[in-house]
């Protein structure tokens, strides 16, 4: 056991604005110094001790010269010291010189002074070392007696200390069935007294058991949760494991502390990892489902992906009746900063659950397509993703889905939605009364056309905004004689701004963002060309065509006119151009391109898609990670030392493990060969290694902990100090090299989506630009080689960085041990105008919430890129 998992009782203000003596100097104070002078010893002993020295050579000058003094205070600090000392050797068997302490004690509880033997009554309360406990017992036993209450009181608390568990477990055995009827405090000792005895003797498992299922029923929140997670370790019955289950969950709902219900959430969570307990969870999916109502942004995270884990064809029906009747319950609740979040959560878990049970997707199309009107962007691309992946997937669903579509069309106030739903309508649309009701909603969402005549007529006040008249829906767009026509009514309600007047798509037109004209000209492109395939009247083809050339016309002027906010872009009108021109063709050609070539697209990247998150959740192990220990191993002297050592460093999650091999490569015996560290950054020493005596030519292990606090780069430095047997020379002292702990050991790939990775972007506050200056030619190995080396995961898809280009342009995602999260930007190109053998030029930006984090990442990079490539 280390000194950091030592059990201590006694706390000790230390101050550390003074050096620590040496051993020397303390043992001629213990030894030879006045009472005064002893004590102060004995106290810079203790605070030594407790830094993490052993002192071992100490231990019988304090039994000979400090131990037989009568001395209160010198006693009272004597009991602290045989508190924290070490009292075993490192194979467990006792020090032979704690049998003069453990006579020595005796003496004491036969002292005349009623304090004296109190104290050391309570001092025999710490001690678990039976050897020294059991010679006292006929003097412990017999301060029973003792005339003082104080006296009579400690003894009845040290003879309960070392009695208590065999006398505690008879004493359950009789009274097991009345145990509910406890108090809390007994309760939790019961239940780490049934974990211990059924731990050290299997065979009492039976015996208690039942104790615990009743103790599940506890009114103590804290004692149910000791119970449950005992009872899981007790047994892997199913009806222990759901009985588990059920209480961990009952404890969530009713706990009112986030931090519990996290900490409770994860030990559900926790169960589901043994095959035999998640078939057990399967059926208590609905229960779970509870714990939604916790208002936490991240417990109904976690449950939500507890849920999807564990769901079946049995109960997927049933979790798709929750999350729809949620869902519902975030639209009437807007007062939560939170709540779009959780409808985000909840319509990728309904995505999911589509996915998997393509069955399920009927029901929940209808309740998310509403959501498409949403304010909030983000939830509501959400939504479109599901529908466009639903409608490629499923062609039963497409009716429905387009239908929806077209109801919430006129409602949408996002651009960005608006743009992918006219997407969806212009690339599924394929009857001729679908693509009627898609040119209705368009004119619906356009408004009069001319646009720019209309806009000026405003302007000049010939038409007032109370008097427009706005088309609605009409059920039949063309009609017999081959002509187009809309219903109109008059609409007599008056907005208070000029802007509210504007339909939907007139607005966005207005303000400038012609990107969604580019998309509309695509959609009308599609859509008539599909409609002169399905229509056979010459005149109705040649109307509903000139009807599409007429609208993307009219946008075309509007763009180039002064009446927008922004002017329309070269690229757009490239677009719109593009469309008429395919329009008045109407080739073949181009027909399979814009009705089939797209389609083909998507289809390919939603099977790319998933193909990478299977890939992503079973990442095969790499044959080459055991021969990675060998590269952690640091040589920290040379080999012409006396004293040679190298160190393998092992990073845990949270500290890191030196394990140092030290050799004596001398033909002298080292004595209280001690290894010295100290660290730079954010990394502290647990405990100081314990002293070694190195035979000549032999060698030993040291092992050291050292915390890690944060993701930052840090340095690990020391000395080896030794003193040489019969020599009377000073010590000696051996010089380490540095162990450089890598910001990489804490960094592991993750995954988010291209929203969250761009919201992350907006947020983070400290951004570090690394310029790119490597002898890599090839932007792809480039790209790899950064991956490598900054363990992060390229969130741009593969498909889309193949291929021959000059210019590349990837974003990184990563994620530290301690939730930090790190985001990087690469943008390379290669110069052609250089030759082939040109190196990659450009920049990474890096940004991270932590300055430190920004910046050890972006070292790690400038340090790795120069390096050969592979």
């Amino acid at each position: 056991m280390t000194a950091a998992e030592n059990v201590c009782y006694t706390l000790i203000n230390v101050t550390n604005d003074s050096e620590p003596p040496s051993e020397v100097s303390l043992k001629t104070d213990l030894e030879k110094g006045e009472i005064k002078a002893k004590t102060e010893a004995l106290k810079k002993v203790i605070i030594m001790i407790l830094n993490g020295e052993k002192l071992p050579g100490l231990l019988m000058t304090i039994i000979r010269f400090v131990l037989p003094l009568q001395d209160h205070t010198i006693k009272k600090l004597l009991l602290v010291f045989w508190e924290i000392v070490p009292k075993t050797t490192p194979d467990g068997k006792l020090l032979q010189e704690m049998i003069l302490v453990c006579d020595a004690y005796r003496k004491d509880l036969q002292h005349p002074n009623e304090f004296i033997r109190g104290s050391t009554l309570r001092f025999l309360c710490k001690l678990k070392e039976s050897e020294l406990l059991e010679p006292l017992m006929p003097a412990i036993r017999a301060c029973l007696e003792h005339r003082h209450s104080y006296v009579r009181r400690n003894a009845v608390l040290a003879i309960y200390t070392i009695y208590r568990c065999d006398r505690a477990l008879d004493y359950l055995s009789t009274c097991i069935d009345q145990v509910h009827t406890f108090g809390d405090i007994l309760q939790l000792v019961i239940v780490e007294l049934i974990y211990k005895v059924c731990h050290a003797n299997p065979t009492e498992r039976a015996r208690f058991i039942r104790c615990i299922y009743n103790l599940l029923q506890s009114s103590s929140p804290a004692v149910k949760y000791e119970a449950a997670g005992t009872l899981v370790t007790l047994s892997s019955a199913p009806t222990a494991i759901k009985a588990a289950a059920q209480c961990y969950i009952d404890l969530i709902i009713k706990e009112s502390d986030n931090n519990v219900k996290l900490i409770v959430l994860d030990r559900l969570i926790e169960l589901k990892e043994h095959p035999t307990h998640e078939r057990v969870l399967q059926d208590l999916v609905m229960d779970i489902l509870r714990v939604l109502t916790t208002p936490d942004l991240e417990g109904r995270k976690k449950t939500l992906q507890l849920a999807l884990d564990l769901v079946s064809s049995r109960n997927v029906e049933e979790l798709v009746i929750v999350l729809k009747k949620e869902v519902i319950k975030t639209n009437n609740v807007t007062e939560h900063e939170d709540t779009d979040k959780y409808r985000q959560l909840l319509v990728r878990t309904l995505h999911s659950c589509s996915v998997r049970f393509p069955d399920m997707a009927a029901n929940v199309i209808p309740v998310l397509m509403e959501f498409l009107s949403d304010t909030n962007e983000a939830a509501a691309a959400d939504v479109l993703e599901f529908v466009r992946e639903a409608i490629q997937r499923f062609d039963n669903l497409r009716p429905l889905i387009i239908e929806k579509m077209l109801e919430v069309f006129h409602a949408i106030k996002t651009v960005k939605i608006y743009r992918g739903a006219l997407w969806i309508l212009g690339e599924y649309c394929s009857t001729k009364e679908d693509i009627q009701s898609v040119m209705t909603e368009v004119r619906r969402s356009l408004g009069e056309i001319p646009i720019v005549e209309n806009e000026l007529k405003k302007e000049a006040g010939e038409v007032k905004p109370e008097e427009e008249v706005t088309a609605a829906p009409a059920p039949k767009l063309v009609t017999e004689m081959g002509t187009y026509v809309t219903q109109s009514a008059l609409s007599t309600s008056r907005p208070s701004k000029k802007e509210e007047d504007r339909p939907p798509l007139r607005g966005f037109l207005m303000n400038g963002d012609f990107y969604v004209a580019a998309s509309l000209a695509t959609t009308l492109t599609k859509v008539a060309l599909r409609y002169v395939a399905l229509a056979e009247d010459k005149k109705r083809q040649n109307s509903f065509v000139a009807e599409a050339m007429l609208i993307m016309a009219t946008v075309l002027h509007l763009g180039k006119s002064s009446l927008p906010k922004k002017p329309i872009t070269d690229d757009d009108v490239d677009r719109i151009s593009l469309c008429l021109k395919v329009l008045s063709e109407c080739s073949p050609l181009m027909n399979d391109i814009f009705n089939k070539e797209c389609r083909r697209s998507l289809s390919h990247m939603l099977a790319v898609r998933l193909e990478e998150e299977k890939l992503s959740q079973k990442k095969p192990l790499s044959r080459t990670e055991l021969s990675h220990v060998f590269f952690q191993v640091t040589q920290l002297t040379g080999f012409s030392d006396p004293v040679y050592a190298e160190a393998y460093v092992h990073v845990n999650q949270y500290d890191i493990v030196l394990d140092v091999l030290v050799v004596n490569q001398t033909s002298d015996t080292l004595q209280n060969c001690t290894l010295e560290l100290a660290t730079l950054g954010d990394l502290k020493l647990v405990e100081k290694p314990s002293p070694l005596t190195l035979a000549p030519h032999d060698f030993a292990n040291i092992k050291a902990n050292v915390k890690v606090a944060s993701t930052e780069n840090g340095i690990i430095f020391g000395n080896i100090v030794y003193d040489i047997s019969g020599a009377a020379s000073d010590r000696n002292c051996v010089v380490l090299s540095d162990i450089h702990i890598d910001i990489m050991d804490y960094i592991q790939p993750a995954s988010c989506t291209d929203t969250e990775f761009r919201q992350m972007w907006a947020e983070f506050e400290w951004e570090n630009k690394v310029t790119v200056n490597t002898n890599i030619t090839d932007l792809n190995d480039y790209l790899q080689h950064i991956l490598k080396s900054t363990n992060m995961k390229c969130l741009t898809p593969e498909k889309t960085l193949s291929g021959i280009c000059g210019f590349m342009a990837a974003n990184l995602y990563a994620r530290s041990i301690f939730g930090e999260d790190a985001l990087a930007n690469v943008s390379i190109e290669k110069p052609i105008h250089m030759g082939p053998d040109a190196p990659v030029n450009g920049h990474i930006r890096i940004r991270a919430k932590s300055q430190g984090m920004a910046l050890s990442l972006g070292d790690k990079i400038n340090l790795s890129q120069k390096r050969t490539a592979a």
